[in-house]
């Protein structure tokens, strides 16, 4: 029977995501197959079989699919199954494990911050093994990109939990999470940014819609800062108001430094867009998700209010200037950032701000999706195809058009 866990419970329910709630509708993702092949459970490429004297072959619409994300900061599960073009979460888990944590210092990571992270994995592999997941796919990124013992680290988690992680690379990790939430985007024409600010690195997707079903990836950049790595790098938080507006100030020059080349490619298409047509901007992240609730001033934090809102730019500067001028006791008081975020939270308003000072909108949108739900469609997607081709062969061999 599938746990149903309260939203409030975001640590370990999947930021809210409850078994059986439905994802919005998107177009079919026929042309989108995973980078690399998924992984079974147990590490092995491939079909999960069902066991000896089980029972026989599922159909897709009953099979459940499975998305690990293992970032700098949260280790992220998703289990759903086909509900035509569309999919209905069968299970979710979430925890905060700061596998980055010290990474910026050291460039590797912690024997801690591993245990967390193997502990959280531990918990999905047991999820994989109970939900009987026929197609799973499981990837590393940032926090495992730059370690040095990255690698090894992924080799013991093959060793103890089965579940075979790719780490993969800042472009894979963009494309995916447009895939998984530019059904979110506002209605309109004219370019487009989704941006995705993670624990380790934040990745901004130019893109077009064309009145095509998919947005067309124009450009794109991922730069090293995320809320853990800005944090870090920025030492820790002085205890006086001036101390922190300087903290603050020195956090939004390094992401604009970092970002002035993505920048000056932007200002072209600034300059010829048609200026009748609002600039339109859409964010996933543990950060646009916290400070649009603090916008609705929710009392726990509500994905069904959150996932797919949209929010003045300037409310979420407002947010965003007084987060930054609080101290961290303070922070840790208001609802739906408490103690885990209460120091990271900082570092993605100034990500945010950066954003919005290159890419004007008036308005952002918000989605609590990403990644994962950009795995799970590729993975449907793709054995969709599978499935398809497989028909086909066996039509035709029945009509005697194959040899």
């Amino acid at each position: 029977m599938a746990e149903k866990l309260p939203p409030a419970m975001r640590e370990e329910a999947g930021q809210g995501i409850e078994p059986g709630q439905d994802q919005r509708a998107a177009p079919t993702l026929s042309d989108k197959v995973p980078a690399k092949p998924a992984r079974r459970p147990d590490g092995r490429t491939g079909r999960i079989d069902p066991p000896p004297g089980g029972r026989g072959p599922i159909t897709q619409q009953r099979q459940s699919f499975a998305a690990i994300d293992l970032g700098t900061n949260n280790c992220r599960l998703l289990i759903a199954r086909p509900q035509g073009e569309n999919f209905v979460v069968v299970d979710a888990f979430s925890r905060v494990v700061r596998l980055g944590e010290g990474l910026a210092g050291s460039g590797r990571l912690s024997d801690a911050a591993m245990d967390r992270a193997l502990g959280a994995l531990h918990v999905c592999s047991e999820k994989l093994r109970r939900r009987r997941v026929h197609l799973a796919r499981s990837v590393a990124t940032e926090a495992c990109r730059r370690a040095e013992n990255g690698p090894e680290f992924i080799a013991r988690v093959r060793r103890e939990t089965g579940i075979a992680l790719d780490i993969i690379s800042a472009k894979e990790e963009a494309r995916l999470a447009v895939l998984g939430c530019h059904i979110l985007l506002e209605q309109g024409d004219g370019p487009a940014i989704i941006f995705d600010i993670g624990g380790g690195s934040t990745e901004l997707v130019l893109v077009e819609q064309e009145g095509a079903p998919l947005p067309r990836i124009v450009d794109w950049m991922s730069v090293p800062w995320g809320v853990v790595s800005l944090t870090e790098t920025c030492g820790t938080e002085p205890a006086d108001t001036d101390g922190r507006a300087a903290r603050y100030a020195d956090m939004r020059r390094r992401v604009g430094e970092s970002l002035a080349p993505f920048a000056a490619r932007l200002q072209e298409t600034l300059a010829q867009r048609d200026r009748s047509k609002p600039l339109r901007l859409l964010g996933t992240s543990g950060t646009v998700t916290t400070l649009a609730s603090l916008h609705l001033e929710l009392p726990q934090y509500d994905r069904r209010a959150v996932d797919g809102l949209i929010v003045p730019a300037e409310a979420m500067r407002g947010i965003s200037d007084r987060l930054s001028s609080m101290p961290i006791p303070a922070r840790r008081e208001l609802a739906c950032i408490g103690r885990e975020r209460a120091d990271l939270v900082v570092a993605g308003c100034a990500i945010l701000e950066t954003i919005l000072d290159l890419w004007p909108a008036e308005q952002l949108g918000v989605a609590d999706r990403g990644i994962r739900e950009g795995i799970l469609r590729s993975l449907m997607a793709s054995e969709g195809m599978a499935a398809r081709t497989h028909s086909a062969l066996r039509r035709n061999k029945r009509e005697g058009l194959s040899q």
